[in-house]
Order: structure tokens, then sequence, then C-alpha cells
């Protein structure tokens, strides 16, 4: 079994310079020593030793956090989820936003692992950037080998322990929905193209459409930022295009207000002319006019689940959970207009928007095809 010193000598370091990187010190190491101290760590499979493992984590009581945005109506409901079970097990939270910048939460897996904090939670989608992958699980794998705790949500590259929302299944529920109201002209108001969330709900709708024959054309995808304002650009510009639009998906909620709001200031009538359908359900989805349809994520126990992976006493990783979708159908969700480019023979015409009432998401094997914004 490898030593601290067979590290050291493959990377041609000291061992003191070995153990700073290993243990996530404060003191500066440079990036190319601690390249090579972390390349000599996989190739020589080193594992700390077990009792200087547990020494260490007696004195770790804070979990680092890292979600993309806290104030986030979605994340500020799994950060509840995460501060309900650290609450309960006396542990202390250290939140960081990395507000999308992948080269930002690289900076704070390094700062908290500085920290020597007992676990580390990444919460929020990952990316379509290989380099940026690769570089995020060498750190994940170093701070793992300190004995530190790590697990995710949403995210698709990371091997360890994560919480995976249904985000496919859940673009699945609302096209099939809009097909089953008779909606043909169906726009989406899309994420950033760069996270794996966006791609998720994108194909589970595109593959509720192909399944009843129909298509989704780029032309009616409009990608903008996961935020309220993005929602209306977004929904300005489909309209814009394509002014027989029936009805518009937003990826998430507060890009559905922004769905609303921009409808409200053309006077087009939701659902009577346009019906829309939003992502997640944050609390505020059911209290805006009209109500939103939207899908369910149990947002709060995404967060509670991720926090109990990694301060359960029992490891037998890698464990993965899937948490399930479901479509809540409120006021915003109606039948496609008659006289629209519609398909007559399945849309329920005169069927009146149904409240509260939900579908869920058909189980399916775990699997780590799905992530969170």
């Amino acid at each position: 079994m490898a030593t601290l010193s067979d590290v050291a000598r493959r990377a041609g370091v000291s061992p003191a310079t070995a153990s700073r990187v290993i243990n996530g010190s404060s003191k500066p190491v440079t990036d190319d020593l601690r390249e090579r101290v972390l390349a000599a760590v996989a190739e020589l499979q080193y594992v700390p030793n077990a009792h200087a493992q547990l020494l260490a984590r007696s004195h770790r009581s804070a979990v680092g956090v890292i979600v993309h945005d806290v104030s986030d109506p979605y994340f500020a409901e799994i950060t509840r989820g995460l501060q309900r079970v650290a609450t309960d097990r006396g542990r202390l939270l250290m939140i960081c936003n990395s507000y999308r910048d992948p080269e930002r939460e690289l900076e704070y897996v390094e700062l908290l692992r500085g920290h020597q904090v007992a676990a580390l939670i990444l919460a929020g989608s990952g990316y379509h950037d290989a380099a940026y992958t690769r570089q995020l699980n060498e750190k994940l794998a170093a701070y793992e080998a300190t004995g530190g705790r790590v697990a995710v949500i949403g995210r698709h590259e990371h091997s360890g322990d994560a919480v995976m929302p249904d985000n496919r299944a859940g673009g699945y529920l609302a096209g099939r929905e809009l097909c089953e109201l008779g909606h043909r002209a169906i726009g989406v108001v899309a994420g950033p193209r760069i996270l794996t969330t966006t791609t998720d709900r994108l194909t589970g709708l595109r593959e509720a459409l192909a399944d009843q024959g129909r298509e989704l054309p780029e032309r009616r995808i409009r990608y903008a930022e996961f935020d309220r304002d993005g929602g209306a650009e977004a929904t300005a510009a489909l309209l814009d295009a394509d002014p027989e639009l029936t009805a518009i998906v937003a990826l998430n909620d507060s890009m559905a207000i922004g769905a609303l709001a921009a409808l409200r200031s053309r006077s087009v009538a939701v659902p009577q002319r346009v019906s829309v359908v939003g992502f997640d359900d944050m609390p505020i989805a059911r209290d805006v006019t009209p109500a939103l349809t939207t899908v369910r994520l149990p947002l709060v126990d995404m967060g509670v689940r991720a926090m109990s992976l990694v301060l359960a006493d029992d490891v037998r990783g890698p464990r993965v959970e899937v948490l399930p979708a479901e479509l809540v159908r409120r006021d915003s969700l109606g039948p496609a207009p008659v006289g629209s480019e519609m398909d007559v023979h399945t849309a329920r015409v005169g069927a009146e928007p149904v409240r509260q009432r939900r579908t869920v998401a058909r189980s399916r094997p775990a699997r780590r095809g799905d992530a969170a914004p």
C-alpha cells in the first residue's frame, strides 16, 4: 500500500508539500506542484491512514455547501432541507454562491478544503464543459482522499453520492400534458445551453412530443438566464417570431413568472389564448395570477437527502437517489384554442383548467442522467 512518502517521491516534492495538498492546507502551493501531487495520488491509489482520517474528522464540524445562488427560490428551498438536517445533527453550514461561474466553483472547493469542512455538498446543474468537469472531479477526489465526504445534487459526472431530481421525466410530463390538450405550437423558454439541467428538461419534453409524432423545432426555443427577466425576454422573442404559439413551457418557475408578465403586457389571455407551464413548483407558483401549472420537484427533500448522505455513519458509496417529478395542474394551463394549430382528435376542447391535481412520474431505475439548475 502506498504511503505519503511514496506519493511525495513520485511527485518530486517534499512529504510536507504532499501533505499540504492532500490535506487541503491553507498554506499556498503552486498549481504545478498541486497537479503533480494529485496525479501521484491517482497513480498510486493512495489512501490516507484511516486513524488519521478519524482524528481529522473529529475536529471538523462544519459542512461546506456550494450553490448557484441561494437567493434563487430553487436553491433557497434546497438549502432549507440541508439546514434542517444540519441543525438536527449539530452542524454548521458554510454556504457559497458560485453564480453559475465554473471557475468560482473550483475556487470555493479549494477554500472549503482549506477550512477542513467535514463534508462538501454541491447543489445545482453541472456544465457541458469537459475540462471543468475533470478539474472538479480531481479536486473532489483529493478532498475525499483525506476523509472528507462529498454529495452532489443534480450532477452527472461525479462518481460518488448523489441526489438526482428526475428532470427528464418532468419534461416528459409537461410535454405529454400539452399534447393531450391539443397543443402543437409550443414554445420553450430555456435556461443557458451550457447547463446540463437545460438539456435534461428539454430532452424529456422532446421525447413526449416525439411519442405523439410531433417535433420541437429550434426556432421555437429561446435560451436565456434562469430568472424572471430572462423568461420575459425569451417569451417576447418567441411571440415576435411566432405569434401563433398556443403554449409556452418555461424550464423553471422564475422564467415562467417572467413569461406571464410578458403575456400580460401584450394583453394575451392565459390560458384562453396561451397556456404556460413552469418547472420546480417554488412557493410563489400557487400565488401568481393565474396560478402556475408546473412540474414539481421535492426541493426541500433533495436537501434533506443530500445532507443525510454525507453525515451518515455507514458509508456504502456510491449511493444515488433519484427523486420523482410530478405535474401540478393549476389555472395557467388549458386546452389549445379552437381554430389554432391543434390536433382536434386529441384536444380536450372545452375542458376547464384543473386545479391542484397531480400526475406522478413513473418510477424507473436510479440513473445519473438528470441534473438540477
